[in-house]
């Protein structure tokens, strides 16, 4: 099977489409943030577009690169937006409006993905090999931005879909949530990565999170491209 796009390895392509897609993702949490009262974000530089501004060595750097070289959905992070919820006039809608600006930015980007590739595509501009090509960078794209979105809603601190939980707790437990945020990244992919490997180091082949992956944004980038094409 050839592993190549435009004669550009495939593992390279997936890179290439997980930065806008992150970067977006995270612009997105600032410009909401800002469009409630919030400066922070905006006021630090984070609603450029510039990949620079937001690059992780570990999150947007390495993980990827060896997700994609394991032959893996590309998975990484980068840099979290920062913002303040004490500018909100209403903390836990502002929370909850903030969390979920990340994933609905690649929602529309997933499918705006599907769109264009088929609008190239479809008039029969382009030969059927380079057609191909075309959709299989789309379908990258667009896979990329969904395992983004569904991961994110998990709702798990720190990932986005905690912020419904903000929306539920008394002033007293948000407080302690605000806390105990700063340190759940690394217990959270210990979880995630860091078991399913010791288990399959012990001869246990079990992921949740591929498992779930695959059920929501492997399954709904199949049936968007099936219904476009």
């Amino acid at each position: 099977m050839d592993q190549t796009i435009f004669g550009i390895p495939i593992a390279v392509i997936m890179i290439i489409c997980f930065v806008p897609a992150i970067v977006v993702h995270e612009v997105s949490h600032g410009f909401m943030a800002w469009k409630l009262g919030d400066p922070t974000a905006k006021s630090q530089g984070r609603l450029s577009l510039n990949p620079l501004k937001h690059v992780d060595p570990f999150g947007t750097v390495l993980l990827p690169i060896v997700m994609a070289a394991a032959g893996g959905p590309v998975f990484g992070y980068a840099k979290p937006v920062p913002y303040n919820p004490r500018y909100f006039k209403d903390i836990r809608k502002g929370e909850l409006l903030t969390g979920l600006a990340g994933p609905a930015s690649n929602l529309i980007m997933g499918i705006l993905g599907a769109l264009i590739v088929n609008l190239l595509v479809l008039p029969g501009f382009f030969s059927r090999e380079v057609s191909i090509d075309i959709v299989m960078v789309g379908y990258f794209f667009t896979y990329i931005n969904f395992i983004l979105m569904f991961f994110n809603l998990i709702p798990i601190p720190p990932l986005d879909g905690s912020s419904v939980i903000a929306v539920f707790l008394p002033d007293k437990a948000l407080r302690q949530y605000y806390s105990i945020q700063r340190y759940a990244l690394p217990v959270l992919l210990i979880i995630l990565f860091g078991i399913p490997f010791v288990l399959s180091y012990v001869g246990i082949n079990f992921s949740p999170i591929s498992l779930y992956l695959d059920a929501t944004a492997g399954n709904l980038t199949g049936l968007l491209y099936g219904l476009f094409s």
